[in-house]
């Protein structure tokens, strides 16, 4: 018997053993925690915060510059604090395959931000619903039934070619005179969707091209740029319930013209079901939607919200940013007059001067299409992919990535990289022929769609509606900019990124007949 335990009763010994047992039990417990927390990894990398606000004094209004300069200094995957919200920001291939590929679906929730919830029915779309069952069902109903390749190659095929022979006639009517180009090609695409979705054009008569498409273009424009916007609600949660800046009340504002429009048109066509849609000749994307909706054994209900939802998720994602990817387009072509007559040679050896373009030439312009992915990689109309949210923490680039951080996969900075592309800032378009990468994600030095499951649902779309317009315009026409104009490839930043100055030129008919295209 030792010489304490002789020296102690067995009443005083008792409590002093669970003192000494639980007191090694306490070190053990703190001796793992600390353990642990010395195998966490810790954040990516970033610059200093100020207390309670973080890094959100110093964001700059042009964020995919502003996050491809910070990265210069603090690598490829860096974080920063914005008020209470984490922010990871990557800006390599091979980190952005890590968080699209090998670990999507941890990343597939959006960061929904608020003005988002309050201008896209609570957040309920393609674009926002967080992944699971009712995202599954939109998307289904996006691709297959909506702007999948095989509705794409037939049912909207004539609508496609009838609105870029609009538009061509149009500009035959001004040739001469300077036009906005870009409020062209938006109404171009505006009416190209709306056609897919209802069967007509939402600028119809030419006199309005001018006068409505640019209103109709204001409210997107509008709308986006909030989408856009740092917002104070996104950042301190406590902050959504007074709305400091206005942007939900200004959302639900714009939001109330797309659904009032909405309402008009299915109002319509539900007064008119009483004449079959066939016999009309007629099965458009709101006439699919209006069959399913009455679907009563589907698992996930399509309801009329989500109709309106996927309504603006097309016009939003559709109109906008493949108009403003045509815009600079045409203004990166008209810089080189050598690349102009190459694509219109191109163009008239598969088509000629006398006949019609019709879109199965538009496979035989290899050179056209680099034009295309060129444009696309220089000048991405969604430079930060819209940011991502883990449902748990995550391990990223051997930094913690926490659950519920915003995370931004900058694809004008993977677009611009030197180590990845021979002179970034310069127009080459000669690097994507021969069938060099395509859109489909799976290269991640080149993303302009994104990737894994959130990739572009109109991918398919948007580069028909381009190829079509862009040969037709080439085709139809000689370009030169108005008098006193200056052909600038300036970046207006946002969530769509735009052309800062508008694209006036004057269009000159090249055919032998400009009546063709009526």
């Amino acid at each position: 018997m030792s010489w304490w335990r002789s020296t102690i009763s067995t009443a005083e010994f008792t409590p002093l053993l669970l003192i000494f047992s639980l007191s090694l039990i306490l070190v053990a417990l703190y001796a793992t925690a600390r353990a642990g927390r010395r195998k966490i990894p810790p954040l990516p990398p970033g610059p200093i915060n100020i207390p309670l606000v973080g890094h959100l004094p110093f964001l700059d209004r042009s964020l995919h510059t502003y996050f491809a300069d910070l990265a210069q200094t603090y690598g490829p995957i860096l974080s920063l604090r914005l008020g209470q919200k984490v922010c990871v920001v990557v800006s390599s291939p091979s980190i952005a395959k890590e968080v699209l590929k090998d670990n999507d679906v941890t990343f597939a929730n959006r960061d929904v931000p608020a003005a988002a919830k309050a201008g896209v029915y609570g957040g309920i779309s393609i674009l926002w619903s967080p992944y699971g069952p009712e995202w599954r069902m939109l998307r289904k109903i996006g691709v297959h039934q909506m702007i999948g390749t095989a509705a794409l190659d037939s049912a909207y095929y004539d609508l496609r070619r009838r609105e870029v022979r609009r538009t061509v006639g149009y500009l035959n009517g001004r040739a001469g005179s300077a036009v906005n180009l870009g409020e062209q090609l938006f109404v171009t695409t505006l009416n190209v969707v709306t056609s897919m979705l209802w069967s007509s054009g939402a600028v119809e008569a030419a006199a309005e091209r001018d006068s409505v498409g640019a209103e109709f273009r204001r409210w997107v424009e509008e709308f986006t740029a909030m989408l856009g916007k740092p917002n104070v609600s996104d950042f301190f949660p406590w902050a959504a319930w007074f709305d400091l800046q206005g942007i939900e009340r200004r959302m639900r504002e714009c939001s109330r013209k797309f659904d009032k429009m909405f309402d008009e048109t299915i109002d319509q066509r539900l007064k008119s079901m009483d004449q079959s849609q066939e016999t009309r000749g007629i099965k458009d994307v709101l006439q699919v939607l209006l069959e399913l909706k009455d679907d009563v054994d589907a698992k996930t209900p399509l309801t009329m919200t989500h109709v309106k939802a996927l309504f603006l998720d097309m016009i939003l994602g559709g109109a906008d940013t493949t108009s403003s990817t045509m815009e600079f387009a045409m203004a990166e072509i008209m810089n080189r007059p050598p690349l102009i007559i190459k694509l219109q040679e191109e163009i008239d050896n598969v088509v000629g001067q006398d006949d019609i373009l019709e879109e199965h030439h538009i496979h035989k312009l290899p050179s056209l299409l680099a034009v295309v992915k060129e444009t696309l990689r220089l000048h991405p109309p969604v430079a930060l992919v819209v940011p991502h949210r883990p449902s748990k923490s995550c391990l990223i680039g051997g930094y913690t990535v926490p659950e519920g951080s915003r995370v931004f996969i900058n694809v004008w900075s993977i677009h611009r990289d030197p180590s990845i592309w021979e002179n970034p800032s310069e127009f080459s378009p000669e690097r994507f022929l021969h069938g060099a990468y395509d859109f489909s994600g799976n290269d991640f030095t080149y993303l302009p769609f994104s990737s894994g499951r959130r990739i572009c649902a109109g991918t398919a779309m948007a580069e028909r509606i381009m190829m079509l317009t862009l040969a037709a315009l080439l085709h139809s026409f000689d370009w030169k900019t108005a008098e006193g104009e200056k052909l600038d490839l300036e970046e207006e930043p946002g969530i769509v990124v735009r052309k800062k100055t508008p694209l006036m030129v004057i269009p000159s008919p090249r055919l032998s007949n400009p009546t063709l295209y009526k």
